[in-house]
């Protein structure tokens, strides 16, 4: 019998988590009396380690899919998918042109080398763009007046054939925080006044907390996978649900006497009789090694916590409050039935994006729904 492990990824959460982030924006568009903005469904890093091919169906309603790999874009379109394909960080290598041309894949801009690339080369139809705005985040694209002469570049570009339609893009720093998204909105506004084409902002954060600032295309990620990009704001209260979920059991209990230690280090000793219970689940598996006593899990339906220090293969519970608990006995990490894997990860001071795409190879993953 396989390890009682296993992550099951929820087709029908794929879809109503991209239905309510439609609704969030539908409502914000309509006061405002715009069209609401298209989607882009961010499935980077694997979908966030949710599986390419799993996203692209669960997404199937999206307007289109965005990621940074070749090799993933190149499986959507063996997936099926037939939609725009949007690289966030472009290409990287005038090779990957053939790539970017063959599969009808639409590519950020967001350097000098890029656009020698661009310029340079020779394509069957033409190449959608965005231009990349630094207004920020000060991580990729161009500044000021540089952000000008990109946007002229392509147009020249635009009209040899070599490139065809020419966004720009942006991309906030601090939607998740009090700072906001104001300062950077205004910086993208003044820079793209007068010119033409598609506008795309907003990741999960501002499409959550700011959707009146959506333009064109905004871009989620892991408010679609039903987890929140916020510390203050749960997924379930803007009505998304866990995509994943991962399982376990109980592969062992034990009681401890007032005094005895549990696992590696002995960071967790019982101040009376407690009986635990041992789950075949570690950081091997993907679950964070820091995680502290205390990190919410579920037990037979029952609300508990994690004791001691997580090992490689294994972590206790604690089973006072969980009598019937024996070997065999259901756990769930997090997900349905169970804590968010944004409780565990602010629990072990992370984030739950870390988590989604940390679980590892070795835990069987299945489709549900």
């Amino acid at each position: 019998m396989p390890r009682p492990i296993s992550a099951s990824i929820s087709r029908a959460a794929f879809a109503h988590n991209l239905a309510t982030v439609r609704r969030h924006l539908a409502a914000a568009a309509a006061t405002a009396g715009n069209a609401p903005p298209r989607i882009w469904s961010v499935i980077k890093a694997n979908a966030y380690g949710h599986g390419i091919e799993r996203a692209v169906a669960g997404f199937s309603e999206s307007d289109g899919l965005a990621m940074l790999d070749l090799n993933e874009a190149v499986r959507c379109r063996e997936a099926g998918w037939v939609g725009p394909i949007l690289l966030l960080e472009g290409f990287f290598q005038p090779a990957d042109l053939d790539l970017v041309s063959r599969y009808h894949l639409t590519v950020s801009i967001h350097c000098d080398e890029q656009l020698r690339m661009l310029e340079a080369a020779r394509f069957s139809r033409p190449v959608d763009v965005f231009v990349k705005l630094n207004s920020g985040m000060n991580r990729l694209g161009f500044k000021g007046g540089y952000f000008l002469a990109a946007h002229r570049r392509l147009s020249a570009l635009q009209q040899s054939g070599v490139v065809g339609s020419v966004g720009s893009m942006t991309h906030f720093a601090t939607a998740d925080g009090p700072e906001g998204i104001a300062d950077q909105a205004t910086r993208f506004r003044a820079a793209v006044s007068g010119l033409e084409g598609p506008l795309s902002l907003c990741n999960s954060a501002a499409t959550l907390r700011f959707p009146e600032y959506a333009a064109d295309w905004v871009r989620p990620g892991v408010a679609l996978y039903g987890a929140s990009p916020f510390n203050d704001q749960t997924a379930e209260q803007f009505g998304l649900r866990p995509v994943m979920t991962l399982r376990s059991e109980l592969i062992g209990t034990q009681t401890l006497d007032a005094g005895e230690a549990v696992g590696y280090g002995h960071r967790y000793r019982a101040e009376r009789g407690t009986r635990i219970g041992v789950v075949a689940c570690g950081y091997a598996d993907g679950y964070p090694r820091h995680a502290p006593t205390g990190t919410p899990i579920v037990v037979g339906g029952v609300r508990t916590q994690t004791i001691g220090r997580v090992s490689m293969d294994m972590l206790a519970v604690d089973l006072s409050n969980v009598p019937d608990a024996v070997v065999g006995t259901p756990v769930v990490l997090w997900g349905e039935g169970g804590p968010s894997v944004d409780e565990v990860a602010q629990a072990a001071d992370t984030i739950g994006y870390e988590l989604l795409c940390a679980l590892a190879p070795r835990v069987p993953v299945h489709g549900v729904d």
